[in-house]
C-alpha cells in the first residue's frame, strides 16, 4: 500500500497479511503511518498504489459489501454521549442489520465481554475515559466482524481501564477473529500480538513474532553479577558454560551475554560462588521490542 499527501508519503509500501484467530500488531511512534494504513485497510481511504483484500475481495471506499466484514475502532471515540451504553450498542447494532432477539442477545454478550453490564443503563457521558473506550470496542464487535481493527485503543486511559481493555482484546483471538492492533506501547504489542510489524516513516521495517524480531539484535540476555573476590577465576569458570556467549570483567563484578538467562542463572551463581566471588547483586536484562526498534530505526519508540 502507498498513500501520499502532496510531497509527503505517509505510507510507503507497507504489506502484510493477517490470519483468522491472529492478532497482528503495528508498532511504531505517533506519525509513523499506522492510522493512514488502517484507514486504507478499512476502506476509508483509497491507496495511491497497491491494494487491500479482505477475504479475497478488493477493499476501497466504494466497496460497501466487503466493509461489512470489518469492525473499526478508531482513536477518536465514536459514541453518542447522551445515549446510555445499551442504547449506543442497540443503535449501532441496527446499523449493522441486527434486529430483535439477535440484537438483544448480541448486545448482552458484548456488554459482558467489555465489562460494562453493570453500567449499561447509564448515559455514556457519565462513563470514565476507559469505559468509553471499552464501549467503543464493543460497538466494533457487535456484528462479529472477520477483521477487527483497533487503532491505539488505550490512549489516554488510566492503568486499570487499560488493563481491562487489554483483557478484552486477549479474548477476541480465541473466538477466531483476526485483529489488527496499532500501538506505540511496546508492552502492549508484546502482550497481545502473535506477530508484530515495526513501522517507521511510513515503511514496514521488519515483522515477525516477538522472538523472531528479538533475534534481529542477537537475541541474547544480559546478566550482571555484582560482587567481590576472584573475579578473573569466575570469568574463566563461567565462560566454559554452553549458555554463556561472552564474559566481561570490571572492578565491581561481571557482565555476561547469555542465552535464556532465567534458566541459566542458578548455574551462573553457583559457579561464580565456587570460584571465590561473594555476590552482592544479580540482575537479568532481557532484550525487548524497544531495543529492536532502536536497532532498526536509530531512535527510541516514542521519539
Amino acid at each position: 500500500m502507498v498513500r501520499r499527501y502532496g510531497d509527503l508519503t505517509a505510507v510507503d509500501g507497507i504489506s502484510f497479511d493477517i490470519a483468522p484467530g491472529e492478532t497482528y500488531g503495528l508498532l511504531g511512534p505517533n506519525g509513523a503511518g499506522k492510522t493512514t494504513a488502517i484507514s486504507m485497510i478499512a476502506g476509508l481511504l483509497a491507496a495511491d498504489s497497491g491494494s487491500v483484500r479482505v477475504l479475497g475481495e478488493q477493499m476501497g471506499p466504494s466497496r460497501v459489501a466487503v466493509k461489512r466484514h470489518i469492525g473499526l475502532v478508531p482513536q477518536d471515540l465514536a459514541i453518542y454521549p447522551e445515549l446510555k451504553g445499551r442504547e449506543n450498542l442497540n443503535f449501532f447494532g441496527r446499523l449493522q442489520g441486527l434486529r430483535g432477539k439477535e440484537l438483544t442477545t448480541r448486545v448482552d454478550e458484548v456488554l459482558d465481554l467489555v465489562g460494562l453490564t453493570d453500567r449499561a443503563g447509564d448515559p455514556a457521558k457519565e462513563y470514565s475515559g476507559g469505559m468509553k473506550r471499552r464501549l467503543n470496542i464493543g460497538i466494533g464487535l457487535l456484528h462479529r466482524p472477520t477483521l477487527l481493527i483497533l487503532d491505539e485503543p488505550t490512549v489516554g486511559v488510566d492503568p486499570q481501564s487499560r488493563n481491562a481493555i487489554l483483557e478484552s482484546v486477549e479474548a477476541l483471538s480465541g473466538e477466531g477473529m483476526a485483529v489488527l492492533y496499532t500501538t506505540h506501547y511496546m508492552e502492549e504489542a508484546e502482550r497481545l500480538c502473535d506477530r508484530i510489524g515495526i513501522v517507521d516513516s511510513g515503511q514496514l521495517q521488519a515483522e515477525g513474532t516477538r522472538d523472531e524480531l528479538i533475534r534481529l539484535i542477537g537475541g541474547l540476555d544480559r546478566v550482571r553479577l555484582d560482587g567481590s573476590g576472584d573475579l578473573a577465576a569466575a570469568a574463566d569458570a563461567l565462560g566454559d558454560l554452553a549458555a554463556v556467549e561472552q564474559v566481561d570483567v570490571d572492578r565491581t563484578g561481571l557482565s555476561l551475554a547469555v542465552r535464556e538467562a532465567p534458566t541459566a542463572v542458578a548455574e551462573l551463581v553457583t559457579r561464580a560462588t565456587a570460584a571465590g566471588v561473594t555476590l552482592a547483586d544479580v540482575e537479568i536484562t532481557r532484550p525487548n521490542l524497544e531495543q529492536v526498534f532502536l536497532h532498526l530505526t536509530g531512535k527510541a519508540l516514542r521519539d
